[in-house]
């Protein structure tokens, strides 16, 4: 490509300091170890949140699991507690050895995000906190609750016609307007999701059987939100949820790290400097990796290690934290297109304040090419019958990225970690697809198969 002047660099420049970047513009398959990285202490030195505000956050969603367990009830079980199972794989473990001809040591676990109640994805999570929030927020300067109130009396018919006069609007490539979308929605706001042109049909329609507004763009995720943003500031009756800079969504997500913590303990598997732990997750514009990453590390420090994954063709955030220009730089900067199958995953430009905030604390991010997306789908529902959409499918190829790359290597000797390994913990997070139609995930699969089948004739 020409070589244009990109953030004070040509192409040329950008190129001979990051050799990566070759391979990253030709949409190829990497990994990239964050150069950047430090022990925890010192990388909290520079970051203004800390272990107060996430339990500030999960004290909040405790508050709303009265008013969650009447709405939702699919959510009893759990006493009005949104969270999802995580369970070990280890068929799908020895079917990725067979794959790629290594040996996996330690476990590997998956955590079922994918199928978290109401809206089926990590989105859940943060998306669903904001709202919930901001509904506390409105409920307590307008004298509907006090904090010790019991929150199910929201559900009552007047307090759902005070918050008919609000609306609630958000960008989204699918998951996160699903999340916002499902839940505004049953408190009583008007809601519209701006939804950029990667956004599968199945979640536009979900959105709109809920009396959700959907708004379609032909250009991607970043244009969604720039339009919804503009037109919600125009509205003072409106609130935006901004996935690319807001601390409350990425507090949200960083509450699982908690949970995630106990399920770990409960199967007495333990996280500490004999027994590292290694995250994978799927990466879209940040904010839920960002803040399940964060949490974690507030949690384990050193002896977690957390990886982003990207696909080849939208690796904003590996880019972004790359170059150190974040959000002032785009995938659309270096030639790529930013289309893939990985619609969640469907991001041009990274969210700056999520790469800031892990720029110390990121391992570093790998990507993934769409068509392993889908072996990787296929292949984890013939050895496990779990099914992922594609996007979620990312952090599946973690492990044998981490074992089998020569700069990982590095990594593994750098913090001391090559003989640890067979007492490591791999935790695959598992973003979305519970919520797919059975049409939709049967495609998918047989997709896969076909990509299986084409890849053992060529041998």
């Amino acid at each position: 490509m020409k070589d244009k002047i990109i953030a004070g660099k040509t192409i040329t420049e950008w190129k001979n300091k990051y050799p990566l970047m070759n391979d990253i513009m030709g949409a190829n398959e990497v990994f990239w170890i964050n150069p950047k990285l430090e022990n925890f202490e010192k990388a909290m030195e520079k970051i203004s949140l800390n272990e107060e505000d996430v339990k500030d956050a999960e004290a909040r969603l405790l508050r709303f699991a009265p008013f969650i367990e009447k709405h939702f009830p699919e959510t009893y079980r759990t006493n009005g507690i949104i969270e999802s199972m995580i369970v070990e794989i280890n068929d799908m473990k020895m079917a990725l050895e067979e794959i790629s001809g290594l040996e996996i040591p330690g476990m590997m676990l998956l955590k079922l995000d994918s199928h978290l109640p109401i809206s089926g994805s990590i989105k859940a999570r943060g998306g669903i906190y904001e709202v919930l929030k901001h509904t506390e927020d409105l409920a307590l300067a307008n004298g509907l609750i006090a904090l010790d109130d019991d929150y199910s009396i929201l559900a009552e018919k007047k307090h759902r016609e005070f918050f008919n006069r609000y609306t609630i609007q958000v960008g989204s490539t699918g998951n996160l307007g699903l999340s916002i979308g499902i839940m505004s929605a049953k408190i009583g706001y008007k809601v519209i999701v701006h939804m950029s042109s990667d956004a599968k049909k199945w979640k536009k329609d979900m959105l709109r059987s809920k009396g959700v507004t959907v708004k379609e763009y032909d250009s991607d995720y970043s244009k969604a939100v720039e339009e919804g943003r503009k037109l919600s500031d125009a509205d003072p009756m409106s609130y935006f949820v901004d996935d690319e800079n807001s601390k409350d969504l990425f507090l949200g997500y960083s509450v699982a790290a908690a949970r995630l913590k106990r399920q770990l303990d409960d199967l007495a598997i333990t996280v500490d400097d004999e027994h590292p732990l290694f995250v994978y997750l799927p990466c879209g514009v940040g904010g839920g990796p960002g803040g399940a990453a964060f949490g974690l590390k507030l949690l384990f420090k050193d002896n977690v290690h957390c990886f982003f994954a990207e696909p080849t063709h939208s690796p904003c955030m590996l880019i972004g934290m790359m170059t150190e220009k974040h959000s002032d730089i785009s995938v659309f900067d270096f030639g790529l297109d930013n289309t893939t199958e990985a619609d969640g995953l469907a991001v041009g430009r990274a969210s700056g304040f999520v790469g800031k905030t892990m720029d110390e604390l990121l391992s570093g991010i790998y990507t993934v090419d769409d068509e392993i997306l889908y072996v990787l789908l296929s292949t984890l529902i013939n050895s496990e019958n779990i099914m992922l959409e594609p996007s979620a499918c990312a952090g599946l190829p973690g492990p044998v990225e981490l074992i089998g790359n020569e700069k990982t290597l590095g990594y593994l000797q750098k913090h001391n970690l090559e003989g640890k390994m067979e007492n490591a913990a791999h935790v695959v997070w598992a973003t979305g697809g519970s919520m797919v139609p059975d049409d939709v995930m049967e495609g998918y699969y047989q997709k896969g198969r076909s990509l299986i089948s084409k890849i053992l004739q060529e041998g």
